[in-house]
């Protein structure tokens, strides 16, 4: 009996068959990374519908620029990068940080992702941030959840680093909002998955 393969040969097989224009290849590792694709792209979405279509513009670019994939690099990481670019691209036109506060003289630590997931689930915090303005909700996802800095942040959607700052600083005071009400809904009894910890932290 041929031993099995194993998930990293498998997906180098998919890869070898969509440089090659296979689109049995390009079917099956669409359907692999689907899941993967659709949750960065709802983090920027406003709708589903939405990141339906950033997911499959994501996907036309891997299959695109896929002979120009490191095989030495991890897979889901290259995917990962194009899905969030692509996302990026596609609200860049429509974010508007032009009226916002610059904060060149603050810091602020990111957001604790770990500690919130823990007492919400996916579905609930990503809810919260699709609920974001769009400059605040890309800035949150890059800075949060990507770990960019904020100047990587300004030179990616090309704005200051001040107006990063702010923008991350605005995500995390609404987002503090939701969870509060989130909480007090939970102690009245009402659905939401889990209790809201009163201990995250979201300043210095």
């Amino acid at each position: 009996m041929a031993p099995k393969e194993d998930q990293n040969e498998i997906i180098s097989k998919l890869i070898q068959g969509c440089i090659r224009g296979d689109r049995g290849s390009q079917k099956e590792l669409y359907r692999r990374f689907y899941t993967l694709g659709m949750g960065i792209c709802l983090r920027y979405a406003n709708s589903k519908p939405d990141a339906s279509s950033i997911m499959n513009e994501g996907f036309l670019k891997v299959f695109m620029h896929i002979k120009t994939y490191d095989f030495n690099r991890p897979f889901t990481a290259w995917i990962s990068r194009i899905m969030t670019n692509t996302a990026i691209d596609y609200y860049r036109t429509n974010l508007r940080f032009s009226n916002n506060e610059d904060l060149h003289d603050h810091q602020y630590l990111p957001i604790s992702i770990d500690a919130i997931h823990d007492k919400l689930n996916y579905q609930d915090l990503l809810l919260m941030i699709q609920s974001l303005s769009p400059s605040c909700r890309t800035v949150f996802n890059l800075y949060a959840i990507e770990g960019y800095s904020h100047e990587e942040i300004a030179g990616m959607l090309n704005i200051s680093i001040g107006t990063s700052k702010s923008n991350l600083y605005k995500a995390r005071a609404k987002l503090m909002e939701k969870l509060k009400a989130a909480e007090a809904e939970a102690k009245h009894g009402n659905t939401i998955t889990g209790s809201i910890s009163k201990d995250v932290d979201f300043n210095d």
